[in-house]
């Protein structure tokens, strides 16, 4: 899964209407509505908004016709198959109608164009672990954490070995751990270390 590295802003006139799409990303619901909260603009006509973060999410029109805001908002979080990201959407009034077709286009297109402008990063997901070898493993042990990066590691040196603490993605996991079975013979295991 992906997320916006950092807060984004894209704007749009539609038929005299300003539309101004601000886009965070955000690790809970609460930071979602705390920033929906800090931004909205209380003179614009309309804060309209969606959220996704995990599996949940949330949008709400915010006074324009029902399922004409929010939701194509949200659909524009999903069409760009993200999550843990907030986006507020404010228009000011121009004057003229735009009807429901145009509110859903205008929306999600400055939510859509939000996206786009901003920087996506990978969601990765650390564990960290810990176990120890001999010292004649030393070397290969080394060349492991080159195949497979830690996000962190430290070696402590004991009288019978090193103890190898280290931080890795979850993704990379399976793989560490089967090479390293097969280099020590199924003689050492992993053991998560608990925060």
């Amino acid at each position: 899964m992906y997320t916006l590295k950092e807060a984004c802003e894209f704007s749009l006139e539609v038929k005299k209407s300003r539309f101004i799409a601000h886009a965070l990303p955000v690790q809970s619901i609460k930071q979602a509505t705390d920033f929906f909260s800090s931004q909205s603009i209380a003179s614009a006509r309309h804060n309209c908004w969606a959220f996704k973060v995990g599996n949940d999410y949330r949008f709400n029109d915010d006074g324009e016709p029902s399922g004409t805001a929010g939701k194509p908002i949200l659909a524009a979080i999903e069409y760009a198959d993200l999550t843990n990201v907030a986006i507020l959407v404010i228009r000011w009034f121009g004057g003229i109608k735009l009807g429901t077709g145009g509110l859903c286009r205008a929306y999600g297109g400055s939510a859509s164009s939000c996206l786009k402008a901003g920087e996506l990063i990978e969601i990765r997901h650390f564990k960290s672990y810990e176990f120890t070898s001999g010292f004649d493993l030393s070397a290969q042990v080394h060349h492991l954490f080159k195949t497979y990066p830690p996000e962190s590691m430290e070696e402590t040196y004991l009288a019978s070995g090193i103890n190898w603490s280290f931080t890795l993605d979850n993704q990379l996991l399976e793989s560490f751990q089967n090479e390293l079975k097969q280099m020590t013979r199924g003689q050492i295991t992993l053991k998560e270390l608990r925060a």
